[in-house]
């Protein structure tokens, strides 16, 4: 049988009850712990790429920047490439995946969700989760909610207070709720 969280990344919908929700549990334990020690202080750059390097299980690049708080329950399903920003109290649930490609900005207060409960009343405490793509040097406003299972294109700009429930296209500026497209971005 697959652990639980190979299962989530599948797309597997997990009811409740599940056996693999105390595997869970015990993982989102250890991340917190994570989190809550980089949020508590001031940390120099290094160490703060040392946090991001151990919640994420992988090699953060020097050139990623964060400001705390930043706010995430998993971490190791996060994927940060080159020259990422991600402003102030930022909250990623990512147990179905996050990547953020290179040059990525995302502004303060944004909320990047892979994850969700099923409608049907009987599954609805169960969980289930769609990834999420941020290509390269997408700008995500303040403010922003990015639903499960979206691909926001290369050099997208999101505005301030959208909440993105479809794709959005390379070159696209898109605003409101739901997000919708306004123009293409600008050309040099």
């Amino acid at each position: 049988m697959q652990d639980i969280f190979q299962r989530l990344r599948n797309g597997e919908i997990i009811p409740p009850g599940d056996e693999g929700f105390e595997t869970l549990n015990k993982e989102v334990a250890k991340s917190r712990e994570i989190v809550n020690e980089m949020n508590r202080d001031c940390h120099s750059q290094e160490s703060l790429q040392t946090y991001l390097s151990r919640l994420t299980d992988s090699d953060v690049d020097s050139s990623v920047r964060i400001f705390l708080p930043f706010y995430t329950a998993y971490g190791k399903n996060i994927r940060l490439g080159k020259n990422v920003f991600i402003n102030f109290n930022c909250t990623f649930l990512d147990l179905g995946g996050i990547t953020l490609e290179d040059g990525v900005f995302i502004g303060p207060n944004t909320c990047v969700i892979t994850e969700n409960h099923p409608e049907e009343e009987e599954l609805r405490h169960g969980l289930y989760t769609r990834p999420i793509l941020i290509k390269r040097n997408a700008w995500i406003g303040a403010g922003v909610m990015i639903l499960p299972g979206i691909t926001i294109g290369e050099n997208a700009i999101v505005g301030a207070g959208s909440i993105v429930t479809k794709d959005v296209p390379a070159n696209t500026i898109v605003a409101g709720n739901p997000a919708r497209p306004i123009r293409k971005v600008k050309a040099k």
